[in-house]
């Protein structure tokens, strides 16, 4: 019985240390970790960059390039705040039991615990991925066809309207991405007892109302996100054009990138305060559209109430500040290291200071 223990105990010892030496063949997981950082980051996207150093402005890789910036813009941000977005999803829909953010966190970690709190985050991610694709990358688009279109006169006279126009066409496009997965983040973050999964909802949905489920909250989505979206450029253009004429003590021109990554910061913030108060009513319907099965929009607003249209605002708008400045601040950085063009706020063009030099003059 010894001799057969130990023979047994000798033979486990000498299979660790065969494993152990074939091991030392293999590289450890952190060195593996290691050497796949190196190869993305060094390799792929440095590449990349060297590669953009002649990127022409308005040409498809240009667009390509902006809509990678809006992937990683728009996918981040909203993937790193879905616990605060759950909190105000639910505010929204059932605000008798999450009556304010405070108590939502309180309610929501004592339900589902801090892990509870992720729910939704991979139709979050991937969703607001494609969104961010389709939102930045037509509106360089959209804003220079448009531009072209008018010439630049009308393009600088008009500018907060070429603004607003490109931005909505981009947002509309965008949209049409983004609603399948809206749809199941919404369902999984304030449904009762509904899988945290999106492989297991995404299916559920199509089963339980057909393909058109998870779309039937397209035009409070577009509602929600055309608006937002209006104002998020034209607001974020006007204010960046204006920081630099009345706050900045300097020109664009003479300002470092870092110097001109934190006015795009703020400008950013101050943009997503404005967004978030125009859009809330519909944000508010939208989540209690995806809530309820088989209802409208018009029924979720008459149950809602106006009141109830802007439950949730306080977390939205602390929620959206912070998205849009961080948004804004990932987009232009991306175009920095990537060496894409960046044109300065727009000026005035001579031929129109000339023509405006002879009307007063007359």
């Amino acid at each position: 019985m010894v001799g057969d223990r130990e023979g047994e105990a000798s033979k486990t010892t000498r299979r660790r240390r065969c494993q152990c030496e074939w091991m030392r063949f293999f590289p450890s997981t952190d060195l593996i970790i290691d050497c796949a950082r190196h190869y993305f980051i060094n390799t792929s996207l440095l590449t990349m960059a060297s590669q953009t150093k002649a990127v022409e402005y308005g040409s498809a890789k240009y667009y390509a390039l902006c809509g990678y910036g809006g992937i990683l813009s728009c996918g981040i941000t909203h993937t790193a705040l879905t616990p605060l977005d759950m909190v105000k999803c639910r505010i929204q829909t059932n605000p008798g039991k999450y009556k304010n953010i405070f108590n939502g966190f309180k309610v929501s970690v004592a339900e589902d615990g801090v892990r509870g709190l992720a729910k939704g985050w991979a139709p979050t991610a991937i969703g607001y991925s494609l969104q961010g694709l389709g939102k930045f990358g037509f509106y360089e688009l959209f804003k220079i066809m448009y531009a072209n279109a008018l010439g630049d006169e009308l393009s600088y006279t008009w500018r907060t309207s070429l603004y607003l126009a490109a931005s909505a066409s981009a947002e509309f496009f965008a949209d049409i991405a983004l609603c399948p997965l809206e749809a199941c983040k919404v369902r999984i973050q304030t449904q009762p007892g509904c899988s945290p999964l999106l492989r297991v909802v995404l299916p559920q949905i199509i089963k339980q109302e057909g393909f058109g489920g998870l779309y039937k909250g397209l035009g409070p989505l577009w509602m929600r996100q055309i608006p937002y979206t209006m104002m998020k450029f034209a607001a974020f253009e006007r204010t960046v054009e204006l920081l630099y004429k009345h706050v900045v003590p300097k020109p664009r021109a003479d300002c470092t990138k870092q110097e001109q990554l934190v006015v795009t910061f703020a400008a950013g913030y101050i943009a997503g305060v404005f967004c978030a108060v125009v859009s809330h009513p519909a944000d508010t319907v939208v989540s209690k559209l995806n809530q309820e099965k088989g209802s409208t929009a018009i029924e979720a607003a008459k149950k809602l109430g106006m009141a109830g249209l802007w439950k949730g605002l306080t977390p939205r708008i602390i929620m959206i500040g912070t998205l849009t400045a961080l948004q804004w601040f990932i987009y232009d950085g991306v175009k920095v290291w990537l060496n894409l063009p960046r044109p300065p706020p727009p000026e005035m063009p001579e031929s129109l200071k000339k023509k405006l030099a002879i009307a007063q003059a007359s």
